[in-house]
C-alpha cells in the first residue's frame, strides 16, 4: 500500500490503462463489471478502507460515469470523504458530488451539514472547494440553505482575498439561477455604515475586483436605485487602471494592457446608468473616455493579435458607453473618427464592429454628420466586402446615415446592390430602400420609380405591405397619380412581368388608368388587354384584384364594357371553383348589367384619400430585427407632413391585414385575420386553446395547439405568459417549408435564445428537417421568425421535436415541444367519381392494407365541422358516392421522396350510440394504422 500511494493511486492507473487497452465494446464492458463487482465488495465487506482507499474508489467510479455508464452506488463513502482533512481526498469527494449526486437526493441535508462546516473552516482550500460545490450544484437547496452564509463571508472584513474572489462568483452563480432567494438587507444597502458590497469595487486585490464587478453588474440590472452608489466607485476603479502603466498591474497586466476584461465589465456596468450628475465624477469619467481614444492612437507595443484584441476591447465597450450617454458631442465625433479607421482594416472582425458601432452613432444628433463622412467608404464596402454578415451592417449603416441630403444617391446605391445581393437580406433590404424613398421623397414620380424598381428587381422578396403603401401614397397625391399611371402602364409592358407589380398595375389603372386613356398607346382597350393578358398567369387573390379592377374599368370607359362582361362570364371566372372569384365575377356581370350609368359612378368612385397615419413598413421591419433598427435621422424632418396609412382594404381592391382590426396579439401580421374576433374581443389566443401546466411564467396556464394544427396549417402552437410561438406553414407534394414565430410577450429580454428542431432516432431516415438560425436575443414586445425546410422521405408517425432554452430574467428556461409535422401534411386532395373510388377500394381490399376503429365521439357530431377537419387534413371529400349521405368518403395521395401511396378513406356516424366507425385504406399497409390513429382523436 505504501508503494501505491507513492505512485499516486496506481490501482487506477492500471485500471485506466486496461480500459485504454480493450480490443472491443464487450472487452471494455467486461473490465467495467469486474471493476464494479470489486468495488462493491470493498465498500460493503471492508469495513476499515482508509481515506486513501475511499478516494482511490470514488475515483474509478468516476471514470466509469464518465464513460456513459451508469453508477447507482459509492455516493455515501464520497460524503464520507467531505470530512477528511486532506486536500485530495476533500477534492475528490466533492467532485464525486458535483457531477453525481442528483439534487433530489436524501443525501443532499448530509451534504449541505458537510458545506456548512466547511464554509467556517479556518482553512481557506476546505473554503473554496465548499463554495466551488455550491456554485456547479446550484440547487433550490443549497441557494436556500447558503443565501446569507455567502454573503456574511463576501463582506466579512476578517475573510481573506481568494476566499472574497470565490463567495462573490458563487453569489453571482446562485443569483443568475435563483435571483428570487437571495435576500436584500444591510449587506447590500449602499447607504448604510456597515455595507461593504459596492465597496469591493475598492479592494486592493484585482481578483476580488474583477468578480466583485460581474456580482454588482447582475445586481444592479434588478435593482438599479438600489446600487447607484456603484457609479462613482466604478469611474475611481477604471481612472486608475486607464492610467496606470502595464508595470504597476503587472500580474493583472495582459500583453501589456492593464487589466483588460476588468475595465471591460468596469464600462458595461455604468452603461446601466445615465451619465453621472456629480460634475467632478462626470469630468473624471469623460478623462478615462479620452485616455482611452488616446491609447488607441498610439502604435501598437506588440505584433501579436493578443494586445490588438485587448486593446480593441477596451476600446469598443468605451464607444458603448459613449454612445449610451449621447451627452458629449466631442467624444462621439472622436469615436465615430475611431471606428472611420477600421472601416478599411485587414480584420473582418473589426470592420464589422465598426459598422455596427456607427450605426448608433448615426442617430445622434451631435456625430450624424460625422459619420455621413464616411458614406463613400461604406458604399465601397457594400460593393467589396466578401463577408456577408459585414455587407449587412454596411447596409445598416447606410439606412441609418441617410437623411434628406443624401437619400438619392445612398437609395440608388441599395438599389445597384439589390441586383446581386444575398436571398437572405434582401426582403430586408427592400424594406429599408421602401422606408428611405417614402421619407424622404420630394419629388414622389422619383419614389414611384423607386418602389417599381424594387418590384422588378425583388418582387420575390417585396412584401405585401410595401405594395400597399405606394398604392396608397399615390391615392393621396394628385401631382403624382398620372405619373403613377403611366410608369406602371410602361412597367406592365415588360414580358417577363412579377405578380406584385400587376397587383400595383391593376389597382392604379383602376383608379387613375383615364388619366393616361387619351393617349392611342395608352387606350382603354390597350390597358385592359394588356392587364388581362397577365391574367391567367397570377395566383387566385391577384385574379379577384383585376377582376375589380375590370369593373373599375367598365365605369370608367364605358365603350369596352362589352369585353370586360365577356371576361366575367368565362367559365374559368363565373364557373370558378374558386368561390372569391366565382362571386366577384357573377356580383360584377351583374352590377354591370343592371346598374344604370350614375349608380356605376356612385359605387365606383375613386378612392377616398387614406387616413393620415404612421407608415406599417418601418414596424415590419423593426419586428425583422429588434433592438437594432433605427429611423433613420432626419434633421430637416417636417413634421407637419404625416405620413400616409397603414394597410386596409378599400372596397375591393387590397386585402384586409390585421393591422385594421386593432390587433395586439404578437403573431397577427403572420396570420393574417384568423383570430381577429379572439383579439377584438380582449381575449387574445388563450380562449379557444386547451393548455397545460408547465414551469414558465406562472400565472395563465400555457397554451399547446400540437393536436388541432395536424389539420390546420397557421396558428399558435404554444403560448405562456412569456413565449408565443406561432406557426405558418405551407407544403407541395414531399416537400413543406414552416415559419415559427417566436415572439417575446414579456418586459424582459430573452437572452441566449436558441430554438433546436431536429427528427431523432429512426424518424431521422423517413424525414429531412433543415433549420435556418434566428437571433440570440428577443427584446420584450418583439417577434423572430424561423424558416424550416422539410422533406419527407417514408411515411413516419413521429414527430420532429423542437426543444427552446433562453433566458427570462436571469433564469434558464427550457421548452420541450413537437413540431406539427405529420404525415398528411404531404397528402395530395384527389378527386374522383363513384365507379372509380369503388374500383380502387376494392383494390386495396387486403388485410394489410385496412385498418378499422370504432371509438366514442370526443367531439359534438358536426357534419360540417368533421368535413372541416377531413378537408383540413388534405384529403378531397368525395361527395354523392355513400348511399348514406351521413357518411364521409375522402381520397388522397400521400408523396413521399420515392413513392405515391393511395389512400382512402369512409368515417361512418352513428348518431344515437355517440359513436364512429373509421375505415382506412392505403397501398401500404403501415400507413393506413398511422391515418387511422392520427385522425381518430379528433372526432
Amino acid at each position: 500500500m505504501p508503494a501505491a500511494r507513492g505512485d499516486g493511486m496506481r490501482g487506477l492507473a492500471v485500471f485506466i490503462s486496461d480500459i485504454r487497452n480493450c480490443k472491443s465494446k464487450e472487452a471494455e464492458i467486461k473490465r467495467i463489471n469486474k471493476e464494479l463487482a470489486n468495488i462493491r465488495s470493498k465498500f460493503k465487506g471492508d469495513k476499515t478502507l482508509d481515506g486513501y482507499q475511499k478516494k482511490k474508489y470514488v475515483c474509478k467510479l468516476l471514470f466509469i460515469f464518465l464513460l456513459g455508464h451508469d453508477i447507482d452506488f459509492g455516493h455515501m463513502e464520497a460524503v464520507n470523504l467531505l470530512s477528511s482533512n486532506k486536500y485530495t481526498e476533500k477534492q475528490i469527494g466533492y467532485l464525486f458530488i458535483s457531477v453525481l449526486v442528483n439534487t433530489n437526493s436524501d443525501l443532499i441535508r448530509l451534504i449541505i451539514q458537510s458545506i456548512k462546516n466547511d464554509l467556517t473552516a479556518r482553512n481557506p482550500v476546505h473554503v473554496n472547494l465548499a463554495l466551488q460545490c455550491i456554485a456547479n450544484i446550484g440547487s433550490r437547496e443549497m441557494a436556500e440553505a447558503f443565501s446569507t452564509d455567502i454573503p456574511r463571508l463576501l463582506v466579512s472584513g476578517e475573510t481573506i482575498d481568494v476566499v472574497k474572489q470565490s463567495a462573490a462568483l458563487c453569489l453571482l452563480r446562485l443569483f443568475r439561477i435563483h435571483p428570487d432567494i437571495i435576500p436584500s438587507g444591510e449587506w447590500t444597502n449602499p447607504d448604510h455604515s456597515n455595507s461593504r458590497i459596492i465597496h469591493l469595487l475598492n479592494d486592493q486585490h484585482m481578483g476580488v475586483v474583477t468578480a466583485a464587478s460581474s456580482l454588482i453588474e447582475a445586481l444592479v440590472k434588478r435593482s438599479p436605485d438600489e446600487y447607484k452608489g456603484c457609479v462613482s466607485l466604478a469611474v475611481s476603479r477604471l481612472s486608475r487602471i486607464v492610467t496606470s502603466s502595464y508595470t504597476d498591474l503587472q500580474d493583472y497586466t495582459y500583453y501589456f494592457v492593464p487589466a483588460p476584461w476588468l475595465s471591460v465589465k468596469l464600462l458595461r456596468l455604468l452603461q446601466n446608468y445615465p451619465p453621472p450628475d456629480d460634475p467632478g465624477v462626470r469630468g473624471r469619467l469623460n478623462e478615462c473616455l479620452e485616455t482611452i481614444l488616446n491609447k488607441a492612437q498610439e502604435p501598437p507595443k506588440s505584433k501579436k493579435v493578443q494586445h490588438s484584441n485587448a486593446k480593441n476591447a477596451v476600446l469598443f465597450e468605451a464607444i458603448s458607453l459613449i454612445i449610451h450617454s449621447d451627452s458629449e458631442p466631442n467624444l462621439l465625433v472622436r469615436a465615430c473618427n475611431q471606428l472611420g479607421q477600421f472601416l478599411t482594416h485587414r480584420e473582418t472582425n473589426l470592420r464589422y464592429l465598426a459598422l455596427e458601432s456607427m450605426c448608433l452613432l448615426a442617430t445622434s444628433e451631435f456625430s450624424h454628420e460625422a459619420v455621413k463622412k464616411h458614406q463613400e467608404t461604406v458604399i465601397n464596402a457594400l460593393k467589396t466586402e466578401r463577408d456577408v454578415s459585414v455587407r449587412q451592417r454596411a447596409v445598416d449603416l447606410l439606412y441609418a446615415m441617410c437623411d434628406r441630403s443624401n437619400a438619392e444617391e445612398i437609395v440608388q446605391e441599395m438599389l445597384n446592390y439589390l441586383e446581386t445581393a444575398d436571398y437572405s437580406i434582401r426582403e430586408e433590404m427592400v424594406l429599408k430602400v421602401a422606408i428611405l424613398a417614402e421619407k424622404y421623397a420630394t419629388d414622389y414620380s422619383w419614389y414611384v420609380d423607386v418602389i417599381l424598381n424594387l418590384i422588378r428587381m425583388a418582387g420575390d422578396h417585396v412584401s405585401e405591405e410595401v405594395w400597399y403603401r405606394v398604392i396608397q401614397i399615390v391615392v393621396n397625391r394628385e401631382d403624382v397619380q398620372g405619373y403613377a399611371a403611366k410608369t406602371v402602364f410602361e412597367a406592365l409592358q415588360a414580358p417577363a412581368c412579377h405578380e406584385n407589380m400587376v397587383k400595383v398595375g391593376g389597382y392604379i389603372l383602376g383608379e387613375f388608368g383615364n388619366l393616361i386613356a387619351g393617349d392611342p398607346r395608352s387606350a382603354p382597350i390597350v390597358q385592359f388587354n394588356l392587364l388581362h393578358s397577365k391574367y391567367h398567369l397570377c395566383s387566385v387573390a391577384t385574379r379577384a384584384l383585376l377582376l375589380s379592377t375590370y369593373i373599375k374599368f367598365v365605369n370608367l370607359f364605358p365603350e369596352i364594357k362589352g369585353q370586360i362582361q365577356e371576361v366575367f362570364k368565362q367559365d374559368s371566372n363565373i364557373r370558378s371553383s374558386d368561390a372569391e372569384l366565382q362571386q366577384r365575377a357573377s356580383e360584377y356581370l351583374k352590377l354591370s348589367i343592371v346598374a344604370s350609368t350614375d349608380v356605376l359612378a356612385t359605387v365606383l368612385e375613386e378612392m377616398p384619400p387614406f387616413p393620415e397615419r404612421e407608415s406599417s413598413i418601418l414596424a415590419i421591419l423593426k419586428k425583422k430585427k429588434p433592438g437594432r433598427t433605427v429611423e433613420p435621422i432626419d434633421p430637416n424632418k417636417d413634421t407637419s407632413q404625416a405620413s400616409t396609412s397603414s394597410t386596409t382594404e378599400r372596397h375591393h381592391h387590397a386585402e384586409p391585414t390585421a393591422h385594421q382590426n386593432g390587433q395586439t396579439d404578437l403573431l397577427v401580421d403572420v396570420l393574417g385575420d384568423m383570430y381577429s374576433s379572439q383579439s377584438q374581443s380582449g381575449a387574445g389566443l388563450m380562449n379557444n386553446a386547451v393548455g397545460h401546466q408547465n414551469n414558465l411564467g406562472g400565472g395563465t396556464a400555457p397554451v399547446d395547439n400540437l393536436s388541432k394544427l395536424s389539420w390546420k396549417n397557421n396558428g399558435i402552437l404554444y403560448e405562456n405568459d412569456i413565449l408565443q410561438i406561432g406557426v405558418k406553414a405551407e407544403y407541395r407534394l414531399n416537400l413543406g417549408r414552416m415559419t415559427l414565430f417566436y415572439g417575446n410577450k414579456s418586459d424582459f429580454s430573452l437572452n441566449g435564445f436558441n430554438p433546436t428542431v431536429a427528427a431523432l432516432g429512426d424518424l431521422a431516415t423517413r424525414l429531412t428537417v433543415q433549420v435556418k438560425p434566428v437571433e440570440s436575443t428577443i427584446v420584450a414586445g418583439a417577434q423572430v421568425q424561423q424558416t424550416i425546410n422539410i422533406e419527407c422521405l417514408e411515411d413516419f408517425k413521429e414527430y420532429p421535436s423542437l426543444v427552446v432554452t433562453f433566458l427570462y430574467n436571469n433564469t434558464q428556461q427550457k421548452l420541450n415541444l413537437k413540431l406539427p409535422v405529420t404525415i398528411n401534411k404531404f397528402f395530395e386532395a384527389t378527386d374522383m367519381n363513384g365507379e372509380t373510388f369503388f374500383s380502387r377500394w376494392k383494390n386495396l381490399g387486403g388485410p394489410q392494407q385496412e385498418t378499422q376503429s370504432i371509438f366514442k365521439a370526443a367531439h359534438p357530431m358536426d357534419s360540417n365541422a368533421n368535413g372541416a377537419k377531413l378537408s383540413g387534413f388534405g384529403m378531397q371529400l368525395l361527395k354523392g358516392i355513400d348511399p348514406n349521405p351521413d357518411n364521409f368518403v375522402c381520397a388522397a395521395i400521400l408523396h413521399t421522396r420515392n413513392q405515391q401511396i393511395g389512400c382512402l378513406l369512409r368515417l361512418e356516424p352513428n348518431r344515437q350510440a355517440g359513436m364512429y366507425r373509421m375505415t382506412v385504406r392505403a397501398s401500404k399497409d403501415t400507413v393506413s394504422k398511422q391515418m387511422c390513429d392520427l385522425l381518430a382523436e379528433h372526432f
